[in-house]
C-alpha cells in the first residue's frame, strides 16, 4: 500500500497560459488558447489548433539539447523546471536514486520525424541528423529530464492516450514513499506539424468547422469533434513524510493541501487547482491499487500450471500479471 501522498509543484505549458498562474486564471476567467493554426501552411480542412503560441524553448532548454530534442520535449523540460521551483526542490541536494520520473505521450517527437524524413527523402541518408534515432521516441522526454536532472530513481513512459497522464500520475503515486522521495509526473504532446494532422486524420474525429468559436464544444448538443493541440503539465509528487520533512529542515516544502483551503485575496475564490490534481491523484490511486503493482527489482521463480519453474524478469518480481512500464525493456 502507498503511503500518503502530496504534489508539492506544479509547471504549465498550455495554449491559453504559460506557467500555472497565467494558465490558472485563463481557466478561471473563461479564456480559450483555440486560434488559426500559424505553425505551418496548409489546405488540410482543420483550421483550428491549440497553440502554445508564447514558447520559447531557448528561455527553458539548454541550447545544445534544442538541437537534439523535439518541440515536445522541450516544453516538458521546461514544466518540469518550473515544477520543481514550484516545490522549491532542488535535485543536487537529494540522493539521485530516491527521484523518480514518469510521463506519459502520445505521438513522441511528430516535428522532429518529420524534418528528418524530410531530408531523407529529399537529400539522401546524409542528412539525417544522429538524434532522429531519439528524438522521435516517446521515452525521450522521461529520459532528458532524469538526465538534466539527475534523477536516477525508477523511471518510465505510459503511453495510454488522453488517460496517459492520469495514468502516469497513478503510477507516481505508488512510487512516493516506496521507491521514491520525489517523483516528477505529468507529460506533453505535440502535433502540430503536417504529419501530426494526418495521422490524427485517420480517426475521422478532427473537427473541420469554419468557427473558432463553434469548432471544438466537447459537450454541447452539435459538437462536430475534437482539434489538435500541444502542450501539458508536469507535477511533483513527494511522500507527505518527505514533504514535510523538508518543510522542517529548510521551510522551502510547502504543504499544498492546507495553503489551498484559502481563498483567492484578489476574488475570493478558492485556487482549487491543486486541490483539484490532489483528488485526481488519490481516486487514481485507489482505482490502479487493485489491478496493477509497481515492480521490485528482485529474481524470483515459480512453478507453472505444468509444475515446470518459470524464471521472470530480474527486474520484476509482481509476475506476468504486471502492467507496469518497467517489466518491458
Amino acid at each position: 500500500m502507498s503511503a500518503a501522498s502530496v504534489v508539492t509543484g506544479i509547471g504549465v505549458v498550455a495554449p491559453n497560459g504559460l506557467g500555472t498562474e497565467t494558465y490558472w486564471s485563463a481557466v478561471l476567467e473563461g479564456r480559450s488558447g483555440i486560434g488559426p493554426i500559424t505553425r505551418y501552411d496548409s489546405d488540410f480542412p482543420v483550421r483550428f489548433a491549440g497553440e502554445v503560441s508564447d514558447f520559447a524553448a531557448a528561455d527553458h532548454v539548454p541550447s545544445r539539447l534544442i538541437s537534439q530534442t523535439d518541440h515536445w520535449t522541450h516544453m516538458g523540460l521546461a514544466a518540469a523546471g518550473m515544477a520543481l521551483s514550484d516545490a522549491r526542490v532542488e535535485p543536487s541536494e537529494l540522493p539521485e536514486y530516491s527521484m523518480a520520473v514518469v510521463t506519459a505521450s502520445s505521438s513522441g517527437g511528430t516535428a522532429f520525424g518529420q524534418r528528418e524524413i524530410e531530408r531523407l527523402w529529399s537529400k539522401g541518408p546524409r542528412w539525417v541528423g544522429a538524434y532522429q534515432s531519439i528524438a522521435w521516441f516517446y521515452a525521450a522526454t522521461t529520459g532528458q529530464i532524469s538526465i538534466r536532472h539527475g534523477m536516477r530513481g525508477p523511471c518510465g513512459v505510459i503511453v495510454a492516450e488522453e488517460a496517459g497522464a492520469l495514468d502516469a500520475i497513478a503510477q507516481a503515486r505508488r512510487l512516493a514513499g516506496t521507491e521514491a522521495a520525489v517523483v516528477v509526473t505529468g507529460g506533453t504532446d505535440a502535433s502540430l506539424c503536417p504529419y501530426g494532422l494526418v495521422a490524427q486524420f485517420s480517426n475521422r474525429r478532427l473537427s473541420r468547422r469554419a468557427d473558432a468559436a463553434r469548432a471544438y464544444v466537447p459537450f454541447a448538443a452539435d459538437a462536430c469533434g475534437y482539434l489538435p493541440g500541444e502542450g501539458g503539465a508536469m507535477l511533483i509528487v513527494e511522500a507527505a513524510e518527505h514533504a514535510a520533512a523538508r518543510s522542517r529542515r529548510s521551510g522551502t516544502a510547502r504543504c499544498r493541501a492546507r495553503r489551498d483551503v484559502r481563498p483567492d485575496p484578489e476574488s475570493g475564490r478558492p485556487p482549487g487547482l491543486r486541490r483539484a490534481i490532489e483528488q485526481a491523484l488519490d481516486a487514481a490511486g485507489r482505482a490502479s491499487a487493485s489491478t496493477s503493482t509497481w515492480c521490485s527489482p528482485t529474481r524470483s521463480a515459480t512453478p507453472d500450471s505444468t509444475g515446470s519453474r518459470r524464471r521472470r524478469s530480474p527486474r520484476c518480481s509482481a509476475g506476468p500479471g504486471c502492467r507496469s512500464p518497467r517489466r518491458r525493456r
